[in-house]
């Protein structure tokens, strides 16, 4: 592992350090189907087809000739129905019509439709023979038109986009039978601590309850990538490195929390000396200054974060999650920063980033206010639980005041 100057980095400098080692998973062409949701494109698609592919009605009514409206009221003949999904395409003589259902196509010979609520049935109920138009309709009203939301060959999502439910719609509307996407890399999560135990088990002195599997497996959860493996491993340094070996082949990442400073009993930053492509550092941000990070020899890249569950988490959001955006190919790797009022004032980190839980509060303006004392940040597991974002207090500002703006990530709705 190389360590690095004494010196403090940015986080700038860190993330940027990381994405350069970080390589995009393989791309992958599968099926247009439920499986591809959350995957991302690795390439630019085309509509294949116009949308709509053919003139459709907007409207549940009759599909008319125009010009039979100009005077009204109209008595038109109703010669049939076009349900949606008809292929029917009737000939309409002047002064005939046909009842049409909404996305039902237009027949060639219509060129608008009444609305059902704008005619009077000549005889009780939707079955009539004949229709009375009560309104006259200029051609075009409430037909959609053949290509008028994409034409064939047109962009409908680009490379680097993610597959939300809309967009993949879209993509299978627009005529897609497969996509090259790439999907989730496969993430182990690594937990070492003499002191940790699993939740619910009666506690000795100076143990605590063993909660960071769960905090970053939800985390990559939410991020949308499911943890392919969750080990509990003792802190012995060669029961780590074996451990590190064996995982390291079988997944695109590994994360792990604790051991990475430089007290003794720090058996992750010792086990990691031995790697050539890891490195270790200290950052100008609180919390999560000490971060250990790179590529393993067996080929994963190893992020190895500070025990403190906020200051894992803050970790994960700054370095982790733009890291394994960038191995799944999105073009966006950070959330987009936002700003909001701060409701009330704490004093900020002074030379470094201070990366503060925070609550939002709704109203005329986005306000916000801190979810933990921000004096004593990266241990406040409890004020933590209710945190919906941070805030993000740049070095050199000692205090932030009531009223002032603050940036801001959110991470909860």
């Amino acid at each position: 592992m190389k360590q690095q100057p004494q010196d403090a980095i940015t986080v700038d400098e860190h993330r940027a350090r990381l994405l350069g080692l970080v390589k995009p998973l393989p791309a992958r062409t599968l099926p247009v189907g439920p499986a591809l949701h959350g995957a991302v494109l690795a390439s630019d698609v085309y509509a294949g087809h116009p949308l709509p592919l053919w003139e459709n009605s907007a409207m549940d009514g009759f599909a008319v000739r125009s010009a039979d409206t100009a005077s009204t009221p109209a008595q038109l003949a109703v010669i049939g129905e076009v349900p949606a999904g008809s292929s029917w395409d009737p000939a309409l003589l002047p002064g005939q019509c046909v009842k049409i259902m909404t996305g039902a196509p237009l027949p060639t010979a219509a060129d608008a439709v009444v609305r059902i609520e704008d005619t009077s049935a000549a005889s009780t109920g939707w079955d009539v023979s004949t229709v009375q138009v009560n309104v006259p309709v200029p051609a075009g009203k409430d037909v959609r038109a053949r290509g008028e939301d994409r034409s064939a060959g047109e962009l409908i999502a680009r490379e680097g986009e993610e597959l939300t439910a809309a967009r993949l719609s879209a993509l299978a509307a627009a005529g897609s039978a497969e996509l090259a996407v790439r999907t989730a890399p496969r993430v182990a999560v690594l937990v070492t601590g003499a002191e940790l135990r699993p939740p619910g088990e009666e506690l000795a002195r100076g143990q605590i309850p063993e909660t960071n599997s769960l905090l970053i497996s939800g985390l990559l959860a939410e991020s949308g990538i499911t943890a392919a493996t969750i080990v509990h491993c003792v802190d012995d340094l060669q029961a780590v490195r074996e451990k590190l070996e064996e995982l390291a082949p079988a997944h695109d990442a590994i994360l792990s929390t604790g051991g990475v400073g430089p007290g003794d009993y720090d058996v992750m930053r010792k086990v990691l000396v031995d790697q050539p492509g890891v490195y270790a550092t200290r950052v100008l941000v609180r919390p999560g200054q000490p971060q250990c990070a790179g590529r393993l020899a067996g080929g994963a890249m190893i992020f190895a974060l500070p025990g403190n569950p906020v200051s894992a988490a803050v970790s994960f959001e700054l370095f982790v999650r733009p890291a394994l955006r960038a191995m799944k190919g999105h073009a966006q790797l950070q959330r987009p920063r936002l700003q909001a009022i701060a409701a009330v004032g704490w004093k900020a980190a002074g030379n470094r980033l201070q990366v503060l839980p925070i609550v939002f509060e709704h109203g005329d303006q986005l306000r916000c206010a801190p979810a933990v004392a921000a004096s004593r940040i990266s241990h406040s597991v409890g004020g933590f639980g209710s945190a919906q974002g941070y805030a993000l207090v740049p070095a050199g500002i000692e205090q932030i005041h009531p009223g002032d703006r603050v940036e801001v990530l959110r991470t909860a709705p």
